[in-house]
């Protein structure tokens, strides 16, 4: 290795040491979706930093939801993905759908990828231990309320079986499927999912992987990102976002609001954008503080 190259290797491996004595013992929940959760050198790459930061100290929990994948199986058994105020409306016969891919098939997808490198990952429901409970949420349209179905909106977490793993070494894969009082059991927006974990955690960070930079300033006039702001900002934005942006950013406001120290969005399409986050001064997307 020529000296310039060590040298720069070097360099990054110090940098890294104040944020690794920072964070080590630290709970960060990431939301896993986007691209990074389709492309086949995205996804193992996420492997491999999720399994890094379990070895640099930190506990990680990951949460994912499961869209592409969801309208691709529904299409392929000739069921009719629709969409109100940007809610996929959930049939009995689509949350079937939904629960299969979002349980039987992502989750153990992410779970196989991690335990290339370990036995770490465990896969869960929402539904397991009563983690997520929810009840039935509705579109608003023209200002009317809108059954949408098997959709829902969680209210209580109880993190017992998450802690219990983590304890144990594990990564907990959590799908985002919850279960009501009922019996019911309801889809719900990962995004939320893994805002409501990251409170009831008391994580020291909620990381939520999309497909752009991080909060565009002005979209879509200019495509600057903004580093950080402070809950009270980012209140005042939301009337603004796009409808693609406003569940993450809202999990962002719910995670901070809820004593979460920082929320950040990132790009999944950079490789190892968790890794530039977490261990680099500067670090990359956009973050949220309370």
């Amino acid at each position: 290795m020529r000296r310039s190259a060590a040298e720069t290797k070097a360099g990054t491996l110090i940098e890294a040491l104040p944020w690794l004595t920072r964070f080590h013992g630290a709970t960060v929940v990431i939301k896993y979706g986007g691209n990074a959760m389709t492309d086949e050198g995205l996804k193992a790459g996420f492997a491999e930093d999720v399994v890094f930061l379990q070895h640099a100290g930190l506990r990680p929990v990951v949460v994912h939801g499961g869209g592409p994948q969801i309208s691709s199986a529904l299409d392929r058994l000739g069921i009719a993905s629709t969409f109100t105020a940007g809610l996929r409306v959930t049939t009995p016969e689509a949350m079937q759908v939904v629960r299969m891919v979002l349980v039987g098939q992502v989750n153990r997808d992410i779970v196989g990828l991690v335990n290339r490198h370990g036995p770490f990952a465990v896969g869960m429901s929402g539904e397991d231990a009563h983690l997520f409970t929810a009840v039935r949420k509705h579109a608003v349209v023209d200002g009317e309320l809108v059954d949408i179905g098997q959709v829902g909106e969680i209210i209580k977490v109880d993190p017992g079986a998450v802690r219990a793993l983590i304890a144990d070494g594990r990564i907990p894969v959590i799908s985002s499927v919850a279960r009501g009082d009922d019996g019911e059991v309801y889809n719900v927006n990962a995004d939320t999912a893994a805002a409501a974990l990251a409170v009831a955690l008391q994580a020291q960070k909620l990381i939520v992987l999309t497909d752009v930079e991080g909060l565009y300033a002005n979209w879509p006039d200019d495509t600057d990102v903004i580093d950080q702001l402070a809950a009270d900002e980012l209140e005042a934005l939301m009337p603004k976002l796009s409808s693609g942006m406003v569940p993450k950013m809202e999990a962002c406001l719910t995670a901070v609001q809820g004593g979460v120290p920082r929320a950040h969005v990132l790009d999944g399409r950079v490789p190892h954008s968790l890794l530039l986050e977490i261990f680099t001064n500067e670090g990359i997307g956009t973050m949220v503080m309370p």
